[in-house]
């Protein structure tokens, strides 16, 4: 039996329809996840003093937004963070979070408005990075 064209196209359709369906979803599985990742993420009370001086590095990655960075204590103090890979999704740019942690000598410094998400990874990549060492 012969299919008509009406019927091709409609089993066109339909196939079509259902195939972005699922890409949907997954794509909103994905953004949930991320969105959670974020949500859960804490921070340690780590006390820079005890860090050894040296060049650390760290990353952090919630699917959408990724950060590297390297980070050079010396003297107990926090001294630079170079920001050397970052992935902001669809948000602002965070970079300069690194300065407020700099010039704070602490990891959980206010997020950058309109970054808050960038903000957190990019914290939490130079806290992986301290952390590294202990």
């Amino acid at each position: 039996m012969k299919l008509s064209r009406k019927k091709i196209l409609l089993f066109t359709a339909i196939f079509l329809f259902l195939l972005v369906l699922i890409f949907t979803a997954v794509y909103l599985k994905s953004v949930a996840d991320y969105k959670r990742a974020v949500k859960e993420t804490t921070f340690r009370n780590l006390d820079i003093s005890d860090v050894p001086d040296g060049v650390y590095a760290g990353g952090y990655d919630v699917d959408f937004v990724y950060a590297k960075v390297e980070v050079t204590v010396q003297n107990g103090v926090i001294t630079e963070i170079d920001i050397l890979e970052h992935k902001n999704g669809r948000g602002s740019r965070a970079e300069v979070i690194a300065d407020r942690i700099v010039e704070e000598q602490k990891i959980d410094v206010d997020a950058v408005s309109g970054a808050t998400n960038s903000s957190i990874v990019i914290k939490k990549a130079v806290e992986n990075a301290l952390m590294a060492e202990k």
